[in-house]
């Protein structure tokens, strides 16, 4: 807890002069706050006074006191404008670190957590955070600053009747306390509740289709009921304890001013103190303990906020992979060497062995085998990714992790089986950021990927807006689109794993022809299971168990007779 607030104060400091302004503000409110029990006294003075009522005086001090409520009410207004500035700037900041850290994150964090997870952290987790932080900028400093201008007034007034306040008022510390470590627990089970069912949600929307068409609504509804009424459950424990601090604490400080007012009057029947200050007395006694009960609920409420916030920081904490602090320049031709490389997803479950490849400039390699083979991992190794357990794989003779990742990833050209499509306009989509690339080379992309036709057809042409999640294009004219954007811009290397997977027979044959020319001096790998896309590949890599088996040409491997022989006639159910 005391490192989450360690990281809090770090991102409130660059907001120093704005704080400091706030908590001048605050002793404004404080301090004109403190000032009315003693005109309220001194009018009850001037009301009882003996000689009669002297109205002078009590309209003198009706006029000051309104100038003190006016501007306290000031003060209290520029604070909130101050908290306000401070807190959303630091959630703000918190965003944009949170943003910017998992765009490093390794895609292995990635791949093992729940997307509703980590998106409810950066959403829900930092809203609670910042509650509770506007919260605490409000009334726990002025709390604590009333506390104290009471106690010195109070002293003023009446040493006895200030020890019995003093004496009484811990035991609503010991009931917040204790309330307080009860709930703590809660509010953290709260939050992860809360993180499993954005990631429920998550997934439910993103496969509705797949749930459909199966029919398993009813089991995502169970599922849904289910959590809902264990986050139902911890929310009402956790509510439940903090809701106890405010009533217990209200409940001690007024039997500290019962015990004031009788101690008081006495004092008041002997002489010993006027009615008037007695009167400012009891309303110190009140301001003295209000704060108690406020802070005791900021406490419950920055308790909360700090579980959220320690969720957010355990994501911030989690290890990026460093880049090279020097990395090495290499200009990018399409020369590949893989050496005695080993890795595996899962320490004790192994995937690649020992792995060589050695491909140059210009060569086409096509990796076949069977799901599970390897083939994605290998991609995934290329493109760094991953990073290897042993052994390297070089570019230009150049450890990649040498190499400054976005260096390495702009000599790929990648399309994937799996397509994704940003929201903006077809035309944005193909560009993909690159601003260098012009409107035209766009419009001569698409129509290479044979996907002008279908994008003039669309309302806007090519300013037509499109999704990932939208249903206006099918996954055949996503992935059209997805080859569009590297024929936009076509980088030294190629990467295709099923590149034509959700596209048409005769569509893809056309395609064919312009990958062909597409490759021509081009390294590229193509990931395939239709067999018959990669015959005219330089070399084919066959992989089993995460191991290349065979490799040569299609008519060599067919003439040799071996498991790429059965994987190529299998698909035409011809048998070995």
């Amino acid at each position: 807890m005391n490192a989450n607030i360690k990281r809090v104060l770090n991102y409130i400091k660059k907001y120093i002069p704005i704080v400091i302004f706030s908590v001048l503000m605050a002793v404004v409110i404080v301090c004109s706050t403190l000032y009315m029990p003693i005109l309220i006294g001194r009018a009850v003075d001037c009301l009882l006074a003996d000689g009669g009522v002297d109205m002078e005086a009590v309209i003198a001090l009706v006029k000051r006191g309104f100038i003190v409520v006016i501007l306290g009410a000031l003060a209290q207004w520029l604070m909130n404008v101050c908290n306000n500035k401070i807190t959303y700037g630091v959630v703000r900041d918190i965003r944009a670190d949170l943003f910017t850290h998992l765009e490093r994150l390794p895609i292995k964090y990635l791949d093992a957590h729940p997307t509703g997870d980590i998106v409810s952290r950066c959403i829900s987790d930092v809203d609670q955070f910042s509650d509770g932080l506007l919260v605490g900028f409000s009334q726990f400093l002025t709390g604590v600053l009333t506390i104290f201008g009471t106690l010195v007034f109070m002293f003023r007034l009446n040493i006895r009747c200030t020890l019995v306040v003093i004496l009484l008022t811990p035991v609503s510390f010991l009931v917040a306390r204790f309330i307080a470590m009860r709930s703590a627990s809660l509010f953290l089970a709260q939050s992860k509740k809360r993180g499993e069912q954005t990631a429920l949600i998550d997934e439910t929307l993103a496969n509705a289709r797949l749930i459909k068409a199966f029919s398993r609504e009813g089991e995502f509804l169970e599922k849904f009921d289910a959590q809902n009424e264990e986050l139902r459950e911890v929310s009402l424990k956790a509510t439940f304890y903090s809701s106890l601090v405010n009533p217990s604490t209200r409940f001690v400080n007024s039997l500290v001013y019962a015990f004031v007012a009788v101690a008081g009057a006495f004092l008041a029947i002997k002489g010993r103190i006027s009615v008037g200050a007695l009167t400012s007395f009891l309303a110190y006694a009140t301001q003295y303990t209000k704060p108690f009960n406020e802070i005791s609920g900021v406490v419950t409420e920055l308790q909360n906020s700090l579980t959220c916030a320690g969720r957010v920081f355990d994501l911030l904490s989690e290890k990026v992979r460093p880049d090279s602090t020097d990395p090495v320049p290499v200009d990018i031709k399409g020369n590949v060497k893989i050496s005695h490389v080993d890795f595996s997803y899962v320490s004790d479950r192994e995937l690649i062995k020992d792995l060589n490849l050695k491909v140059d400039k210009g060569q086409r390699i096509a990796i076949v085998g069977p799901t599970g083979c390897g083939k994605t991992t290998l991609i995934n190794l290329l493109m760094r990714f991953y990073d290897v357990d042993s052994g390297s794989i070089s570019v230009e003779n150049c450890d990649i992790r040498k190499m400054d990742r976005h260096c390495l990833r702009a000599g790929y050209g990648m399309v994937l089986q799996d397509t994704w499509l940003r929201h903006d306009t077809i035309m944005e989509n193909i560009r993909m950021g690159r601003e260098e690339i012009s409107d035209e080379a766009v419009i001569e992309a698409a129509k290479a990927a044979h996907a002008h036709s279908f994008i003039m057809r669309l309302p806007n042409g090519y300013d037509t807006v499109v999704s990932d999640e939208g249903t206006l294009l099918s996954a055949g004219q996503k992935q059209l689109l997805c080859i569009s954007r590297i024929m936009a811009d076509i980088p030294p290397m190629l990467i295709l794993d099923e590149a034509t997977s959700s596209i048409d027979t005769r569509t893809e044959q056309k395609i064919q022809s312009d990958f062909e020319r597409l490759m021509k001096g081009r390294t590229s790998f193509v990931v395939a299971h239709r067999l018959s896309t990669i015959k005219t590949a330089d070399v084919i890599l066959v992989m089993k168990n995460g191991n290349i088996i065979e490799q040569g040409k299609h008519e060599e491997l067919l003439a040799a007779g071996g498991f790429y022989h059965k994987l190529y006639y299998s698909q035409f159910d011809l048998g070995a």
